[in-house]
């Protein structure tokens, strides 16, 4: 049976995800306002591109080495109860970051050790928050309630920057953590309303940690569906997810850009990620197979040219069309890349899953940030754009002659 959601809000129509909605609305705003003021932040502090990488590198490190032992507790323990611990870590940890800024205190060490810390904590938190959704509108809305978080995630990405731009420039850097500090507030109200409808309190088969992280692994690798599609996530997520190194270094050197002229860039590329979600949400493409293949195979060479076609940019306007661009067709690849890997794993599995699908979608950013931040640092915020793209393309091509070889079964009707 089809489902049809003309209504892009039809999965509100459950009053757990509509409280968990509601209170992420509110978090994210903060969460990109210290995502804009923080490089901005670093970046005056050191003046190097380089050591702007290495507090991307830093932060998600910890996600690229302990995502596959994240599934296993996510597989084990009720996932409301891991939120309220991750989201109150979260709360404390950056009301400690935006006191050090507010008393002149902070030094390029702390923003280092903040983002390692915050690091350790979104490794639990993030993979738990791509599972949970499915507990709260059940499989029948997935698609849907995913398009609709990512179009929040996108409508904070705009709102976000813009305000965090502007209160950097009158208010001070310190102002936006605090209210990022104060915004994880909202999601703790709404976890404590929610008592989720479809959970199955299924356990691990082995108490070995090991042994159930290779029992995940290898649940992927027979998958037809799951095992080339988190290659290609691998792909994108490493080359094409570097915009907090690539976007404050280009808009200083390139475009001569101040705070302001930044954060209105970062919204730019929100509005453009908005649309793209609200597209996925508002069309009846959830059990199309070829609407989800055209998505998986064209979708991320669009972004690698988009990307080539940034660094090749010198005007304002046009660099925030081609970062608009680029955030639609990166939503509506990430939010379709997201439903598959839920939609085809097992209750038993979907937290193994979802963390291996948060270990090569977020995870390798360190990767991603200091190769693109050696050569931004060497050869400019130009290059590392035309660079990051040109490499998605040429991972791209052999990936999709491996997809072509397997009988065309990865999304079997």
């Amino acid at each position: 049976m089809k489902i049809k959601y003309n209504n892009p809000f039809v999965a509100l129509k459950h009053k757990n995800f509509r409280y968990y909605w509601f209170g992420m609305s509110i978090s994210l705003i903060g969460t990109w306002m210290q995502n804009t003021a923080q490089p901005w932040l670093a970046y005056t502090l050191t003046n190097s591109p380089f050591l702007l990488s290495l507090i991307g590198m830093l932060q998600f490190t910890p996600m690229l080495l302990f995502s596959l032992f994240a599934g296993v507790i996510i597989d084990k323990f009720p996932k409301k109860r891991i939120l309220i611990f991750t989201q109150s870590a979260s709360l404390v940890i950056t009301f400690i970051l935006a006191m050090l800024v507010w008393t002149g205190n902070i030094r390029y060490w702390h923003i280092l050790i903040m983002a390692t810390a915050l690091g350790f904590v979104n490794t639990l938190d993030m993979p738990t928050r791509q599972s949970f959704v499915i507990e709260l509108v059940g499989k029948e809305y997935l698609l849907n309630a995913i398009a609709l978080n990512s179009s929040v995630f996108n409508i904070a990405r705009i709102i976000g920057p813009a305000v965090a731009g502007i209160i950097m420039g009158y208010a001070g850097i310190a102002t936006c953590f605090f209210i990022n500090s104060l915004s994880y507030a909202a999601v703790l109200i709404s976890l404590i309303f929610i008592k989720p409808e479809f959970t199955q309190n299924l356990k691990n088969k082995s108490d070995n940690m090991v042994m159930t992280i290779k029992d995940g692994l290898k649940y992927i690798y027979d998958s037809e569906i799951l095992y080339p599609s988190i290659l290609m996530i691998a792909i994108v997520g490493t080359f094409a997810m570097n915009f907090n190194v690539l976007v404050p270094v280009f808009a200083e050197q390139v475009l001569n850009q101040q705070e302001t002229g930044f954060g209105l860039l970062m919204s730019l590329m929100g509005i453009g990620s908005f649309l793209g979600a609200m597209f996925i949400a508002t069309t009846n493409k959830s059990n199309s197979n070829n609407f989800t293949k055209f998505i998986m195979n064209a979708f991320p060479f669009i972004i690698g040219v988009l990307l080539i076609f940034t660094g090749l940019t010198k005007e304002y306007f046009l660099t925030g069309l081609c970062l608009a661009l680029t955030g639609a067709f990166f939503v509506a690849f990430s939010s379709t890349a997201n439903s598959i890997m839920q939609l085809n794993s097992t209750n038993e599995y979907r937290g193994r899953v979802m963390s291996v699908y948060s270990l090569v979608f977020v995870g390798s950013t360190p990767i991603g940030n200091l190769f693109t931040g050696i050569i931004s640092e060497h050869f400019g915020a130009n290059t590392g754009f035309i660079v990051c793209g040109t490499t998605v393309l040429l991972l791209l091509i052999p990936l999709f002659i491996y997809k072509n070889k397997m009988k065309n079964h990865i999304f079997p009707h």
